[in-house]
């Protein structure tokens, strides 16, 4: 723990020192310099307080989230800045070498002076990062998007052609502030032209009381024809706090498997149905969370039990770690799997049809959209809500709609 400690402060101290040297090259005004180092200590020790009074036994509160977001918007920018300067210092190291042992100059002008114009690219490009977290706060979180994917399948059965779903995923009701903005999104939702609606968890961050003055809210979520269901995420188990006894944390998981219910989903705890268009029908299959990393309530052969290989399988499961490991591979083929999970980690880029990146693909093979193995698909919904960081930047939460339609896929 020290040892952690220690590195982490040293690291700190690395990022403050070269942040530090892109002002004092282009600002000469003593009292900006000192004004700037004393707002940067202040912040930091701001920043450690806040995360040293977090409680194991109520979780994430809106001073945490604060602080994740300052400590985003300072310390992003401030890296941006160390890249760029400490990679003119390797240039500059090299310099030196070379004026030495070439050159033969004085000792005096070995090492090259800091380039202004450095200062000023490491500046500009940290303005990027910093605006874009301001964004992500203020207006990114609640920005949603409907996005809308169509999936193709040959076996899939006639009475299904064009058969649409629509998908929510990772709610996180405890991160909300803003009534206006959720109710837009159901709005949004409500909208959209769909036969089901499938809700792949995380209704909460760890509190079914989280979702209490939400509930008339997303209780007008309109009937679907062909139903509403739901699965659990890892959030929903309640086992990021410290609770004061295994009773207390029965309970809570037991509330949070109610709301489901009272907004309306039909929660699906390692079990199936079916469901029937005209002569046609479709097995529904819901697993609890199941992660490579995270909890492993998932049991997909209980749930899939009496389920024929030949049906067509639309199944939900959480985390699309699930899929990696165990979905795509498994004998009894199942066609489309909905996840949700990563949040796309809430930052990245994105050009849709073009061009898609954030850290989470780092740990996710799958962490955002579609993905194909062998004519059986995993969707990965990017999140509701949001978690920790309150903001969104380039990674936007999104609403689902799926539409399933026979025949081969196409480009």
């Amino acid at each position: 723990m020290i040892i952690r400690f220690v590195i982490l402060c040293a690291l700190f101290l690395f990022i403050e020192f070269y942040s530090y040297q892109a002002f004092r090259t282009l600002i000469k005004l003593r009292w900006v310099l000192v004004s700037y180092q004393v707002i940067s200590l202040l912040i930091l020790i701001f920043i450690i307080y806040s995360f040293s009074q977090v409680d194991r036994s109520v979780g994430q509160t809106k001073q945490f989230m604060f602080t994740t977001g300052l400590m985003l918007l300072v310390y992003v920018p401030k890296i941006v800045m160390t890249l760029v300067l400490f990679g003119e210092d390797i240039f500059r190291v090299g310099a030196s070498i070379l004026n030495y042992f070439i050159y033969n100059a004085p000792r005096k002008e070995m090492m090259p002076e800091r380039r202004k114009f450095v200062s000023q690219i490491a500046l500009g490009l940290a303005a990027v990062p910093f605006l874009s977290l301001i964004y992500g706060i203020f207006e990114g979180k609640y920005n949603f998007k409907v996005i809308k994917q169509t999936v193709f399948f040959p076996d899939l059965p006639d009475a299904f052609d064009g058969f649409k779903i629509t998908q929510i995923s990772d709610v996180h009701s405890g991160s909300f502030d803003n009534p206006e903005k959720i109710n837009y999104a159901i709005d949004l939702i409500n909208e959209q032209e769909a036969d089901l609606i499938l809700f792949t968890g995380d209704i909460v961050n760890t509190h079914a009381k989280e979702m209490h003055p939400w509930l008339d809210t997303f209780n007008r979520i309109k009937e679907y024809k062909y139903g509403k269901f739901a699965v659990l995420g890892n959030h929903d188990y309640g086992e990021y706090v410290t609770w004061p006894s295994e009773k207390e944390k029965d309970e809570n998981f037991v509330a949070i498997k109610n709301l489901y219910g009272q907004i309306g989903f039909d929660l699906m705890l390692n079990e199936h149905t079916y469901i029937q268009k005209g002569d046609d029908k479709i097995a529904l299959i819901g697993v609890e969370n199941w992660g490579q990393n995270f909890k492993k309530a998932g049991d997909l052969n209980k749930a899939s039990q009496n389920v024929h290989q030949d049906d067509f399988k639309v199944l939900m499961s959480h985390d699309p770690s699930h899929w990696e490991y165990e979905i795509k591979n498994h004998p009894k083929n199942f066609h489309l799997t909905l996840s949700g999970h990563t949040h796309g980690m809430q930052f990245g880029i994105e050009i849709p049809g073009y061009f898609k990146w954030s850290l989470a693909q780092y740990i996710y093979k799958q962490w955002a959209g579609l993905y194909e193995n062998v004519g059986r698909y995993v969707y990965v919904n990017r999140g509701f809500g949001f978690h920790a960081y309150p903001g969104r930047v380039g990674i936007m939460p999104e609403i689902t709609v799926i539409e399933l339609k026979k025949g081969n896929s196409v480009a």
